[in-house]
C-alpha cells in the first residue's frame, strides 16, 4: 500500500474516490450523503475537492487501486490560522483493519504540520473510526446526540476530535 497526494486529480483519481465513496456510504457511513448514492453524485463530490486549493488530499492505493482517502481543510477563519480540518476520512470496507487509515492519518498530521497548523479537528459517527483516531492520538471532546442523519435515514451520533500537533 502507498500514499500519495492528489493535486491534480485524473479521471481514474475521480473514479477510484467515487468508488470508496459510494461504497462506504451504502455500508452506512454518515459522511454527508444520503441514499441512493450514485456515481454522478459521487463524482460531483470529488470534481469539487479536487478544484480545491485550500486542502490536501490524499488516497491509499493498493495494486494500483484506489481504497482509502483523506482530507485536511486549511480553508479557516481569519481567527483560526492555526487549525485544519480532518475531512472524509474514507477507506473501502474491504480494506478496514489493514493499517489503511492509520497510514492515511499520519499523512494528514504531516501535511497539517507542514501547513503550520498545530491543531487538527474531526467529528464522526462511526466506532471503529472512534478506535482509530485513539489510537492515532486524538482526544475526544465530546458528543452530540442527533447531529446527523445515516445514509438510510435515521439521527445518529457525532463525536469530535482534536490532536495538538
Amino acid at each position: 500500500m502507498q500514499i500519495r497526494r492528489i493535486t491534480q486529480a485524473t479521471d481514474a483519481d475521480i473514479e477510484g474516490l467515487s468508488d470508496v465513496l459510494i461504497d462506504c456510504v451504502e455500508g452506512g457511513a454518515s459522511v454527508s450523503f444520503m441514499l441512493p448514492m450514485t456515481r454522478d453524485k459521487a463524482r460531483h463530490f470529488w470534481r469539487g475537492v479536487a478544484a480545491s486549493a485550500q486542502r490536501a488530499l490524499f488516497v491509499a492505493e493498493d495494486g494500483g487501486r484506489i481504497v482509502g482517502t483523506v482530507q485536511v481543510v486549511f480553508d479557516m477563519p481569519e481567527n483560526q490560522p492555526h487549525r485544519g480540518d480532518v475531512s472524509k476520512m474514507l477507506v473501502h470496507r474491504s480494506q478496514r483493519r489493514k493499517g489503511v487509515g492509520e497510514a492515511l492519518m499520519r499523512a494528514a498530521e504531516d501535511a497539517a504540520k507542514s501547513a503550520g497548523r498545530n491543531l487538527l479537528v474531526l467529528d464522526t459517527a462511526s466506532a471503529d473510526a472512534e478506535r482509530l483516531y485513539e489510537r492515532c492520538g486524538f482526544q475526544r471532546a465530546g458528543t452530540v446526540p442527533n447531529y446527523a442523519l445515516l445514509p438510510a435515514g435515521g439521527y445518529c451520533d457525532t463525536v469530535f476530535f482534536y490532536k495538538m500537533l
